[in-house]
């Protein structure tokens, strides 16, 4: 008979077998916010069986086989023949045929399809953040290609499709793809025009012959990679298949994997190009421009990656409150704990309703709203990647020493939590392409001016956060010292003019207070505590 000891008390059941996208109240409002009412049912039953499938225990179990066996390189076969293959677990797979199936990378070709599937990554990436990897960049190709009308005629079905096919054979045997990306060497990072890569035009028209190496590639094994590299007439970006058309193997050595802080699951190599075919995409010299849509895309993803991290944070930390007893009461019930999640809360829900706004931005796709974009993503991808990784660690702590153990499934949202800072440029970059387009693009400040300004008169903490943003705007010459703080403050403006307009008045008057007014302290859970603490947690908690 078990001794009294070994009874399990005041432990709380595992969050699990719940709708994590019906949950989610921040998440629904947006999605009904911005999508057409035709298409509400539709999306409700997807996103509602994606957040049932994300929050089972099955797929729980695969996101935990996926980073406890990570990738394997084999660059040799037994007999010594090449082979640069990269063996996944099969739970990596399932994953991310679920996510393929589930219209992730389809968007571009779907009513409403931005806004979908912006939900839809949101969701998935609180099972396993590592396979939004390759599911970002097959998705950010589509605008890319688009700038080369025959060769998004080819490959785009295949991109947007639904369909996940795993062996490596030619492109056009495959009803579905994965595209990469390998932009970065180790010269020169974030300054592709540093780039040494050389292509070589061969006989065929718009065929080149690329040598050189990529610092950083991720998901290798993917059908095709859009890479940049210097063509006569300068910087040019190329499409690079994996398995050439008569079948054999392009010339695509993986060197190493990198072992990385998180994103197990993912592998991420260094790719050595040597005779490797590759096709033009855009004109030569022009790579930067042709590349740039994939990059704005991917960006996006970043952001909606940080807001589905967060957002499985704060809801394991308010479910693990909600059963926890401590000191004569639920953790839940304790005024200092209450403020700490209200705190985490209104982050979250500041960053998925910033997310989601955007992603409409792409669904409309008039030029007032492209306008925006060009400001606005990389504002809220400085910033809201940025919060990501202390609201983690803060829900974290919330757990105790649970929070602390593995199985908690904390530390792995921990490690990756500070991935989407750095990934598609880390914070300065972001900073300073924000300030170059409010420099040199009017109609993109005009935009954003107006999207805040559709608040004004609301609260009087944000007046006064628009115009202390407007003296910024005022003198940007010689800016790029203060480009952080520029970014900063634009987003929160963008966020509060965004909560205050549509979410409920409790989340919008905290909101204002703490990151608007200044009533806050330098941690989490130093909200005023005269604010409606409880309606705030209340609305972030998962029922399960």
């Amino acid at each position: 008979m078990a001794g009294s000891t070994h009874t399990v008390t005041n432990q709380p059941p595992p969050l699990l077998g719940y709708d994590v996208y019906g949950a989610d109240r921040a998440l629904v409002d947006a999605v009904e916010r911005h999508l057409d009412p035709e298409l509400l049912e539709e999306a409700r039953g997807e996103l509602s069986a994606l957040g049932r499938a994300a929050g089972s225990a099955q797929l729980h179990e695969w996101a935990i086989q996926a980073n406890a066996y990570p990738p394997v390189l084999h660059t040799h076969d037994r007999y010594g023949h090449r082979v640069d293959e990269v063996e996944f677990h099969p739970a990596w797979h399932r994953l991310l045929g679920k996510g393929v199936g589930a219209g992730l990378t389809a968007a571009w070709v779907r009513p409403g399809g931005h806004v979908r599937r912006a939900a839809g990554f949101v969701v998935w990436t609180q099972v396993e953040a590592g396979n939004g990897c390759p599911l970002s960049m097959t998705h950010a190709a589509v605008p890319a290609l688009r700038a080369d009308p025959a060769l998004a005629a080819e490959w785009e079905p295949r991109l947007t499709s639904t369909i996940y096919e795993r062996e490596m054979r030619p492109a056009h045997l495959k009803a579905g793809v994965l595209f990469g990306m390998g932009m970065t060497e180790k010269q020169g990072g974030s300054d592709v025009r540093a780039n040494t890569t050389s292509a070589r035009p061969l006989a065929q028209d718009g065929t080149y012959e690329l040598t050189g190496h990529k610092w950083f590639c991720s998901a290798p094994m993917s059908d095709a990679f859009l890479v940049l590299a210097q063509a006569p007439e300068g910087l040019t970006c190329f499409l690079v298949p994996r398995v050439l058309e008569d079948g054999t193997r392009n010339v695509f050595r993986l060197q190493r994997l990198k072992d990385k802080l998180g994103n197990r699951s993912n592998a991420s190599a260094e790719v050595e190009f040597d005779g490797t075919w590759a096709r033009r995409v855009g004109e030569e010299g022009r790579g930067v421009r042709t590349i740039i849509g994939m990059v704005a895309a991917t960006r996006l993803d970043c952001v909606l990656g940080s807001a589905g991290l967060m957002r499985a944070a704060v809801a394991q930390a308010a479910h693990h409150c909600a059963y926890r007893e401590a000191f004569g009461g639920k953790l839940l019930d304790k005024p200092l704990m209450r403020n700490v999640l209200a705190d985490l809360a209104l982050e979250s829900e500041a960053a998925t309703t910033l997310g989601l706004r955007l992603a409409a931005a792409y669904d409309d796709g008039g030029e007032q709203e492209r306008a925006l974009l060009r400001v606005a993503v990389p504002a809220a991808k400085y910033w809201v990647t940025k919060r990501c990784a202390p609201v983690v660690v803060e829900a974290a702590e919330c757990l105790g020493g649970n929070g602390y153990v593995e199985e908690s499934g904390m530390p792995r949202l921990v490690r990756e939590s500070p991935l989407n800072s750095v990934w598609e440029g880390a914070g300065s970059v972001q900073a300073l392409d924000l300030l170059r387009a409010l420099q040199r693009e009017s109609q993109a400040l005009n935009a954003s001016l107006q999207e805040v300004g559709r608040a004004r008169g609301a609260d009087h903490r944000l007046d006064a956060a628009i115009k202390d943003l407007l003296t910024d705007l005022a003198d940007l010459e010689g800016a790029e010292a203060r480009a952080r703080r520029l970014a900063e403050r634009f987003a929160l403006v963008l966020q509060g003019s965004l909560l205050v307009r549509f979410a409920p008045p409790e989340v919008a008057d905290a909101f204002c207070a703490s990151r608007l007014g200044g009533d806050w302290g330098a941690t989490f859970g130093t909200l005023p505590h005269s604010l409606d603490l409880g309606a705030l947690v209340e609305r972030a908690r998962p029922v399960a």
